[in-house]
This record gives structure tokens, C-alpha cells and sequence, in this order.
């Protein structure tokens, strides 16, 4: 087996969490066939991880698996700490992974895994990431434009810890300036076929009805391809990238730079 530090140096090395399925895994199917070589996380499902990344290496991409639940503290230094060893370097960071609907959470886990978990990751990679490294992280427009517009009771724990996030994310490209590194946001309306959807539509139909009764929702592919596409375009740092939801984009304001797009 050939060992991962002889990895192309040509190839870039791609962490995409929560990958096991859904968009992150259309995301490192997507990376992959792009040339990178990416790196499944998944937090329980083994398995799952290991069919994602089987099917990319046969379909000619290459791609390994790393467990890991980012939440804990302990589990994301050794994540971390494995890639240094086995790659000596990380190219692209997608903060895919997010939480907060979970039955029997605790009370704060959605703030710990979409805020806390976010920006501790993010500070573990930055040593092993070159100038020219690019960090993705993955949000909803309810949570993008939360506390501007209204959010469904059942996501609004969601919604403000991922807002939280991101902004604690944004916080940090001054130091990412510094690094040559590249922060983008990608916000996308309610996705069609994830877990997120799913469990909407178990405890809150209506607010699923209400986001598909202004027109289709985005695919998982359309959003996955939205975060692949933001690991190389040529924009500042924090920039953000909207799909989907057009109702939101003509009615929200945002106190950032660039027109929504």
C-alpha cells in the first residue's frame, strides 16, 4: 500500500466532516473527481464511511476514512493529529457536520457541535494548513439570516448555534489573512433528501410545506457541488455562497460585502 505522504503533492488533501452521507458525501465524491484526494469523516457509521470512500476509489478517485465525533474535544485532536501523521498537511477544510435535532441531546449540544466544535476544529487544522488552504463551512439560510428572519421553533436551536459559528468563524479571517488562508460560506434553503428535512418534516411538516410552497427545494447534488465549487473559486474571505431560496435573498438584508449570489 502506498502510504499517504507520498501522496501527489499535486493532489490536494481534503477533510470533509460529517461525510458519511448526505451532502458531505456528495461532497467528497465531487472533490474526488476532481482530482483531491479527501478524507470521509464519519462519527459512528464505519461502514457507511467505508462504502463512500470504496466507491470513489473505484470509480478512480482517492479517498480514506477518519472516525472521529468533532463535538468531542478529545476525538477532534486525535483527528487532527492523524492527518498530521499519515499527510503532513491539510488542504481544504469542509465543516460539513452539524447537530441539534437529535433525540435526548443535551440541552446544549446544538451550540457545542455547530459553534464550539466548528471553530476548535478550525484552530487544530490551521498548523497543517499551506497558504492557499481554503475552509468551507456548510449553513443554512435560516441560520445565515437568524435573528432577520423567521425561523421555524423546532430549527431555532439549529439556526442560532450555527449562526454562532459562523460568525466565530468570521472572527478569525484576520488571522486567516495573515495565513493566506481563504474563509467561504456556503448557505443553502432547506435541502431536499437530508436528515435535516427529514426530522422537519416528523416534528414540523408545515414549516417543510410552507419552504416548498415557494418552489423546489435544492438537491443534495446542486448543494454539494455549491461546496466542492467554493473549495477553488477566486473570492475574499467571507464570501458567501446562497442557493436555493429566493424569497430570502429578496427580502433579507445582509451586512456583508458582496450581492447575494
Amino acid at each position: 500500500m502506498v502510504h499517504e505522504k507520498d501522496i501527489s503533492t499535486d493532489r490536494r488533501i481534503a477533510l470533509i466532516t460529517g461525510a458519511s452521507r448526505g451532502i458531505g458525501a456528495d461532497t467528497a465524491r465531487i472533490l474526488a473527481a476532481r482530482g483531491d484526494h479527501v478524507i470521509v469523516n464519519y462519527r459512528e457509521k464505519r461502514r457507511r464511511a467505508q462504502t463512500v470512500a470504496d466507491e470513489i476509489t473505484a470509480a478512480g478517485g482517492s479517498a480514506s476514512i477518519a472516525g472521529a465525533d468533532v463535538s468531542d474535544e478529545t476525538a477532534a485532536r486525535a483527528l487532527i493529529a492523524g492527518i498530521a501523521d499519515r499527510f503532513g498537511r491539510l488542504d481544504v477544510l469542509v465543516l460539513n457536520a452539524s447537530g441539534g435535532l437529535e433525540r435526548d441531546a443535551a440541552a446544549d449540544y446544538a451550540m457545542s457541535i455547530n459553534r464550539d466544535a466548528q471553530l476548535r476544529l478550525t484552530r487544530l487544522a490551521l498548523p497543517l494548513m499551506p497558504s492557499g488552504a481554503r475552509i468551507v463551512f456548510v449553513t443554512s439560510h435560516q441560520a445565515h439570516f437568524h435573528g432577520r428572519k423567521p425561523v421555524p421553533a423546532d430549527y431555532e436551536p439549529i439556526a442560532a448555534s450555527k449562526r454562532a459559528g459562523e460568525d466565530a468563524l468570521r472572527a478569525l479571517i484576520p488571522e486567516l489573512a495573515t495565513r493566506g488562508i481563504t474563509l467561504t460560506v456556503v448557505s443553502g434553503d432547506m435541502i431536499d433528501g437530508t436528515i435535516i428535512v427529514r426530522l422537519l418534516e416528523r416534528r414540523n411538516p408545515d414549516a417543510v410545506t410552507t419552504r416548498r410552497d415557494h418552489g423546489p427545494l435544492p438537491t443534495i447534488e446542486e448543494f454539494a457541488t455549491a461546496i466542492a465549487d467554493a473549495t477553488t473559486a477566486p473570492t475574499e474571505s467571507g464570501h458567501t455562497v446562497y442557493i436555493g431560496g429566493n424569497d430570502y435573498l429578496a427580502s433579507a438584508w445582509t451586512d456583508e460585502k458582496e450581492p447575494a449570489s
